[in-house]
């Protein structure tokens, strides 16, 4: 059967039933005594999720949909009528059933509701880690079992050769070789060494761990030690190291905020109404 994903329907579905008065919204589906009115069918469609809303933008998509529902009312009116709905089992899970939509709304809610400024400047100053930008340029030099390819009509270089050529590459720069000219002749990241290994701006998380704590640590315009990740060997150059101000992420910190401010308004909610447990039963 394919209404198990219609379960929340028939709750919301079963919550009214149309008065007499509401000629301007037609009963489309009956199942018995039950009738469900357009606008009721259009608010049980929009919990659905964005593929079967999408799906249901036509008359036979809506169809589909009102048949399963059809199939979920028909099985719940003949187990009301067997009174399976009085089973104590039956009973806990509807009970935990209509707890876990209510608690989720609820949960969202608290998450929805609006920080003021204060808020979410104290967040953006806790995780201004979070809006670190490095712009930067590399050359790297592959050794085997990289897990960057070869480069056309290249050697396939051992570890020991890979560290050779790395170390050679870093005292031309020291010695004043030009960074660009060296990435585009022999970089092993082709991509980048075309544009004179130029990686563009990014923020954490964007590159492997090694080369991420090389990128946000060593200083701005100058060359760093080699350093090896699963890639290979690496020469960075950092060309700027910036902090997106509170105005360019205020939008996203408001969006990060949500989780933490519904997780502390629910050990609020505990706060004022705090749960008891039966220690020589569940233990501390």
């Amino acid at each position: 059967m394919k209404f198990t994903c219609l379960l929340l329907l028939a709750a919301l579905s079963a919550w009214a039933q149309p008065s007499p008065a509401a000629a301007a919204d037609p009963v489309v589906l009956t199942i018995g005594t039950e009738k469900i009115t357009q606008s009721q069918f259009e608010q049980i469609l929009a919990t659905l999720p964005e593929q079967q809303r999408g799906a249901a933008q036509s008359p036979q998509g809506r169809r589909q949909i009102a048949e399963q529902l059809a199939e979920l009312k028909v099985l719940a009116q003949a187990a009301r009528a067997q009174k399976l709905d009085q089973s104590p089992a039956v009973r806990i899970k509807l009970t935990l059933s209509a707890d876990q939509v209510l608690a989720g709304t609820m949960f969202q809610s608290l998450s929805t509701s609006t920080a003021d400024d204060s808020a979410l400047h104290a967040y953006y100053d806790a995780h201004k880690a979070d809006w670190e930008q490095v712009k930067a340029r590399h050359i790297l030099i592959r050794m085997q079992g990289s897990r960057a390819p070869v480069r056309p009509r290249g050697k396939d270089l051992t570890d020991e050769e890979a560290q050779a050529k790395i170390k050679d590459l870093h005292a031309k720069l020291v010695a004043g070789a030009n960074f660009a000219d060296l990435a585009k002749a022999e970089s092993d990241d082709v991509g980048s060494g075309e544009q004179g290994g130029d990686l563009g701006e990014f923020g954490h998380g964007a590159m492997v761990k090694e080369f991420e704590e090389a990128a946000f640590s060593q200083p701005v315009g100058k060359v760093g030690e080699p350093v090896k990740s699963a890639f290979g060997y690496h020469l960075i150059l950092v060309d700027a190291r910036t902090t997106k101000s509170f105005d360019d992420v205020k939008t996203q910190v408001a969006g990060k905020i949500g989780p933490e401010q519904a997780q502390k308004g629910l050990e609020d909610l505990k706060k004022k109404n705090p749960p008891v447990f039966d220690e020589t039963y569940f233990g501390k």
